[in-house]
This record gives C-alpha cells, structure tokens and sequence, in this order.
C-alpha cells in the first residue's frame, strides 16, 4: 500500500485475470462497477469515475515458481482527492493477499 495516491498511476497486480475480476466487485465496496470492453472496467465514484485498464505481463519467475502478473492502469476522471484517497486505502486492503 502506499500513502498517496495520483489522480493516474499504474502498478502490477500479481494475480490473473480471473482471480482479478473475481475480486473487483468486493474491492469498489458498492459502487457501480460495469466491464465495458474486455480489459477495462469503470466505477462511478460521487459524480466522478475510475477508468481501470489490465493486460497480462509475463509470469514473474523465482527459481521454479511463476507467479501470474497483470499490468493494472487506473485513472480517475472528477474525482477529488478526499474521495480517490478513501476508495483506494480500502481497494489496497481489500486486495492485498498472503503475505507475513
């Protein structure tokens, strides 16, 4: 997780795609969510809107263990920081797997 975040950033999700769409309805936490194109997805967040777009990386390789990637770019459009600071904190925890 990360303290702030921009109005547009991108990161890599260690996940396919999926488990990815698998989880997405539970991480907007009860905001319109719709898929309109393969690969993308929208959420309506107060009169604004997160445009959200994912392809497959290669697999990340550790000695004989692949692990999945997706390349993950996300963009708010109208949306006020107060409001892109709450959704993501509670994205990133609702995402977040395994770990120590």
């Amino acid at each position: 997780m990360i303290g702030h975040y921009a109005a547009e950033f991108e990161r890599d999700q260690g996940c396919t795609e999926a488990e990815w769409l698998a989880w997405l309805p539970g991480a907007v936490r009860g905001h319109a969510l719709s898929l309109p194109s393969p690969g993308t997805a929208q959420v309506v967040i107060d009169a604004g809107t997160l445009e959200i777009a994912w392809h497959a990386l290669p697999p990340r390789q550790i000695a004989l263990v692949r692990l999945p990637r997706l390349a993950i770019h996300f963009r708010f459009v109208a949306v006020d920081e107060d409001a892109r600071q709450r959704f993501m904190r509670y994205f990133d925890l609702y995402m977040q797997r395994g770990g120590g």
